[in-house]
């Protein structure tokens, strides 16, 4: 078995149709799969029929944008094996989904203040099947620079950050109530990339309302998180889940399957999660 647990496809801020996935899902040998875009199960269909396709397991998957109020941090939530028809998880997502879509007409609107000659509708249209734009989608209609590169960056920093016109944030959903809504869903609820974000400390909270397991593998976890990430696993008794959190065009330069749990330091921990 070959696993990737954390992809994204263009359901969300992915820019890759979910056949191209499954495409290179098939290239890398990649046996099971979970596409977890952002607070959304919309394309659940379209990845059930085409995994069958191509003979690859999908495991339903989620990854919801959250937040650690206490804390004041964000924090990733990723769902796994939910009930597909996932009533809790859309009732919490979708005012979720419209408050990102609203906001970023808004960062549309300011960016076009500053002379850039973009159009909502265009930027619209690059973003379907995605029921929200996202940053990506913009930053796709005003510069061709590639993400990685330091152009982009100094671009979207420019824009979004600091003192940027579009420097402006959604409210996101309490961490407690992603943890709740996957579970209540029938689903297994993770933390994500904890090393990247910082969520160590609300793990054991979260173990208490239902939470199942953590993110052991992704791109930006170093050694350090590798160890904490297993002593809060052997500690809470939680699974421990990777992948590549892959964007395509939108994010770094990985492949699906690059970052697996056959290439995972300690995989032979039989603990590792096996869906």
């Amino acid at each position: 078995m070959k696993a990737d647990l954390h992809v994204h496809s263009h359901y969300s801020d992915g820019s890759d149709s979910v056949e191209e996935l499954m495409q290179q899902a098939v290239k890398a040998n990649v046996t099971d799969i979970s596409i977890v875009d952002h607070d959304t199960v919309a394309g659940w269909p379209e990845m059930k029929r085409l995994g069958k396709k191509y003979g690859i397991n999908v495991i339903p998957g989620i990854e919801i944008s959250a937040y650690d109020y206490k804390r004041d941090r964000k924090v990733h939530v990723l769902g796994y094996h939910y009930r597909t028809e996932a009533t809790h998880i859309h009732a919490l997502c979708a005012p979720l989904l419209n408050r990102r879509h609203e906001n970023s007409l808004w960062q549309i609107e300011q960016i076009r203040s500053l002379g850039y000659r973009i159009d909502q509708d265009e930027i619209a249209e690059t973003a379907k099947p995605s029921q929200a734009i996202y940053k990506q989608h913009i930053m796709r209609h005003i510069t061709n620079e590639s993400y990685t590169s330091a152009d982009y960056r100094l671009v979207y920093r420019s824009l979004f950050k600091g003192e940027g016109v579009a420097k402006r944030d959604i409210a996101y959903v309490d961490v407690f109530d992603a943890v709740e809504a996957i579970v209540l869903d029938g689903g297994i609820a993770v933390v994500a990339h904890p090393g990247q974000l910082n969520s160590y400390d609300i793990i054991p909270e979260l173990v208490e309302i239902g939470l199942g397991g953590i993110e052991l593998a992704h791109p930006d976890h170093t050694k350090t998180d590798y160890q904490r990430v297993k002593a809060l696993a052997d500690q809470y008794k939680l699974l421990m889940t990777g992948g590549t959190d892959y964007h395509g065009e939108y994010g770094i330069e990985i492949g699906i399957g690059d970052l697996t749990i056959l290439e995972i330091p300690f995989s032979n921990d039989d603990r590792f999660v096996q869906f």
